[in-house]
Order: structure tokens, then sequence, then C-alpha cells
């Protein structure tokens, strides 16, 4: 299977595909006003050429400018971010993961939100996972 190219970001590279998901589509124009501390658009630009010829992202034309959208679904991406940052700092260890996200102090829950995990992990079990 292909490496998702989405898994292996810069911080400002993550920063210009979050725009561009949040937006579904974009111009540099429309990157550069939502980049925080953003750098100059021919700067923005040059590095959303790269991340094309990296496969992060694909344009269409329109006129004569170019608008941007991501190769990944976000939902794709963020599984394959996910998985790279499970095997990098868990050892591949989905449990000490979940584990490390339930003991972040800023993790507040609601009854919903566990019961869901809750049936989350019985479905996991009687799929043998």
């Amino acid at each position: 299977m292909a490496k998702d190219p989405t898994t292996d970001l810069s911080r400002r590279e993550r920063q210009i595909l979050d725009v561009i998901y949040r937006l579904g589509r974009a111009t540099v124009a429309e990157v550069v006003a939502d980049l925080p501390d953003a750098p100059s658009y021919s700067a923005v630009r040059a590095l959303m050429g790269i991340m094309e010829e990296k496969g992060q992202l694909t344009h269409e034309q329109d006129g004569a400018r170019y608008i941007y959208l991501p190769t990944v679904s976000r939902e794709k991406a963020r599984k394959g971010v996910l998985k790279s940052v499970v095997q990098t700092f868990f050892d591949g260890s989905s449990r000490q993961a979940i584990a490390a996200l339930l003991e972040l102090p800023e993790s507040k829950f609601s009854r919903e939100e566990l019961d869901a995990l809750s049936a989350l992990i019985e479905k996991a079990k009687k799929e043998g996972r």
C-alpha cells in the first residue's frame, strides 16, 4: 500500500492543510489570509507547490487562479497521522496511546462520550481486536 502523503508534514504544511480541509478548497490568497503568522504570499505559493509535488495537494485551474484541494480525505489523513503517532511514541500500542489521552488533565469527557467510547470498546471485543 502506498504511503499516505499527509503523515510526514512540517508545522507549516500542517497549518496549510488544516486551512484547506476547513475551507474544502482554497486559493493561495485564502490560505495566506487564514494562516497564523503567515509568511509572504510568494512563500506560501512556493510551499503549496512543493506540497503538490509531494502528493499532499492537487489543484484545479479557475482562470488565472489555482484552487488547491487535499489529495487525501481528512478522515484518512487523521487515521494515517494517528497510526504514525502510535508507532512513533507508543511503540505501536493503541492501549498506551488511549491511556495517555484519558490521563491528560485537559481530557474531560461527558457521560455520552464515555458511553460512546465504551460501546467502541465492546465492539472491538466482539470483533476480537
